[in-house]
């Protein structure tokens, strides 16, 4: 049988078959042995195929088919492992807010890097617009303008209030979706004015550390009712970097991409180098300082940049 996995909750996914039904399975023993340096080897968006176990509603998944895509993260715990989001998806939406808690630039920028990787259209969805005052909403303004120059759509809307809601709507409409962000910052109360009563589970932010709780504990795929699917993920406190070699990252930076072949060497590393088209752009303020930073933070290694 065939089917889509649209819910995993770690050792069993949830597959919605070709028959319209939707059953749990779990990984047939082979696949922990194929070396695929993932905690999980399967994820939500994947096609996979499985056969019922005898006597049992529940399947075994013995089969993956290719992905489109996937988008992927280093485990903090785990270095020489990672763990795949999503897969096979049209676009991805970055829920960020700028208070309560705040989305650092550089967590903004290494999701943006990631989905540059793996060839996956990003949106950055600003939430909270109910918090803000004119100053706030200058502010908000000046963080957008940094991405929509560089050619990423941004969006403001109160998940609270429904404001700007079928905008998101409509660029939702008929495709799938991966919906990510910090704990916190309104991803679920988001989901939920898009499903109306479905009842996302939404959490508290702590005062104590100005963080979201943790509400979604696993990735799970939700039919919009005008078209499309929503892949809803748990709250992501870090991301690091995974399978994005040093000498690669220019590339995923779109302003440093559009500049390098000014660099006076081939190999410029866009660090210290004599000539390096991308440092001027920087010094000229033709390339903001912010995300300058995130790539150095990314290129040295670091697991975060706040």
């Amino acid at each position: 049988m065939r089917g889509l996995v649209i819910k995993s909750t770690g050792s069993w996914y949830q597959v919605h078959a070709e028959d319209g039904i939707d059953y749990d399975c779990r990984i047939k023993g082979k696949f922990r042995i194929q070396g695929i340096q993932t905690t999980n080897p399967i994820a939500v968006g994947d096609y996979v195929e499985f056969e019922l176990e005898p006597n049992s509603d529940n399947g075994i998944i013995d089969k993956l088919h290719d992905r489109k895509n996937y988008i992927i993260r280093k485990s903090i715990n785990l270095s020489k492992q990672a763990q795949i989001i999503a897969a096979n998806m049209d676009q991805a939406f970055l829920v960020v807010t700028l208070a309560s808690p705040r989305t650092s630039l550089g967590f903004i920028d290494r999701f943006l890097a990631t989905a540059e990787a793996y060839s996956i259209p990003a949106v950055l969805i600003f939430n909270k617009l109910d918090l803000f005052n004119e100053d706030g909403l200058a502010i908000l303004a000046e963080y957008a303008a940094i991405y929509e120059n560089i050619g990423y759509p941004c969006y403001t809307v109160s998940a609270i209030e429904g404001t700007n809601i079928p905008q998101i709507e409509s660029l939702l409409k008929d495709k799938t979706t991966l919906f990510s962000g910090h704990s916190g910052v309104g991803k679920s109360s988001l989901i939920n004015a898009l499903l109306p009563g479905r009842s996302i589970k939404t959490g508290e932010i702590s005062e104590a550390s100005d963080k979201g709780q943790h509400t979604t504990t696993f990735a799970e795929m939700h039919t919009l009712p005008f078209g499309g699917y929503l892949i809803d993920t748990p709250g992501i406190r870090e991301l690091g970097i995974f399978d994005i070699r040093p000498e690669e990252l220019g590339h995923y930076f779109r302003e440093m991409r559009d500049l390098m072949h000014e660099c006076k060497f081939n190999n410029c590393r866009h660090v210290n180098e004599p000539g390096c088209a991308v440092i001027k752009a920087v010094e000229n303020g033709e390339i903001e300082l912010s995300r300058y930073e995130s790539y150095l933070s990314i290129y040295n290694g670091n697991e975060t940049r706040a």
